[in-house]
């Protein structure tokens, strides 16, 4: 893969003011409560308890891929059958609560794979109390970003369930809990780091031991076509290397809050905002 050369790089550190201007006038034009939905980040705050927020947050980031209606439709259904209660679902899952879920399906994931996943997060708040305290053991506040304890975060899960599936890890659960040390830029998961770890108009601030300035940008095709237009990265593939050097770029422009921009970013480019494009592309050229 090519990566940006030097050139480039100091290229995109002269206009590092004019972009943080810039999208210092996005944040605040987007980044507010109103236009929070459709994102899934919406069920998040359909609870108060820390411990539910929690557990929808990482269900509804989860099944955040396909078609925005979907998703919607789907982990509203999904958490309809929880109950008032994720986290007390969770804890009390067992062969009834499994057949509530048999005819649950979002696009590749079906119910069992839901539940085959709930019994590894029922193994979670029984053992550690919670998801932050469980990803916490493989965070280390020296390490340079959370990868490598994203890395451990789904590594133990996947594990886990191999050891309950002779050693097959299914496909759907492979989907849901994609694995940074494969590659991965494990989108899904960074997407939920965002929403408990930061604490703005728009991101909960659930969790209180991570460090925003550890979080990766969440990777999906409009983050990485605003990127490219940004100088950011120029990698053919969407991978936990290209968050890293996306995320390296925006910690340029805010060193202490790396993904700041990124829910007006998205709503930048979900929207096909191309105005906001075009100005980001004449800062990022240096023709502003």
């Amino acid at each position: 893969m090519e990566k940006m050369s030097s050139r480039q790089l100091a290229k995109t550190a002269e206009r590092i003011p004019r972009l943080r201007g810039y999208l210092e006038k996005l944040y605040a034009r987007l980044n507010r409560p109103d236009l929070i939905k459709p994102d899934p980040l919406q069920f998040v705050y359909r609870y108060k308890d820390p411990a539910d927020r929690e557990i929808a947050g990482l269900l509804a980031a989860l099944l955040a891929y396909g078609r925005v209606a979907q998703i919607e439709k789907s982990v509203d259904r999904l958490l309809g059958k929880m109950g008032d209660s994720p986290a007390a679902f969770v804890r009390e899952f067992d062969r009834r609560k499994r057949r509530n879920l048999a005819d649950f399906r979002h696009r590749f994931n079906t119910g069992d794979d839901i539940s085959d996943l709930i019994e590894q997060l029922k193994y979670i708040l029984s053992t550690a109390g919670g998801l932050e305290a469980y990803f916490l053991k493989g965070y280390k506040p020296t390490d340079k970003n959370v990868a490598a304890a994203i890395g451990a975060f789904c590594g133990s899960i996947l594990k886990r369930h191999a050891e309950k599936n002779g050693g097959h890890v299914s496909r759907g659960v492979k989907y849901l809990i994609t694995d940074p040390t494969k590659g991965s830029a494990a989108k899904r998961i960074n997407l939920f780091l965002r929403w408990m770890v930061r604490n703005d108009a728009v991101d909960a601030g659930v969790w209180k031991s991570v460090e925003k300035s550890k979080l990766l940008v969440p990777m999906d095709v409009h983050m990485s076509r605003i990127s490219r237009v940004l100088g950011l990265h120029n990698r053919k593939n969407i991978s936990i290397k290209a968050a890293v050097e996306v995320t390296d770029g925006f910690a340029e422009i805010e060193p202490a809050d790396p993904v700041k921009y990124d829910f007006a970013l998205c709503r930048v480019g979900m929207e096909q905002d191309c105005a906001c494009m075009e100005q980001l592309q004449r800062i990022a050229e240096g023709n502003i």
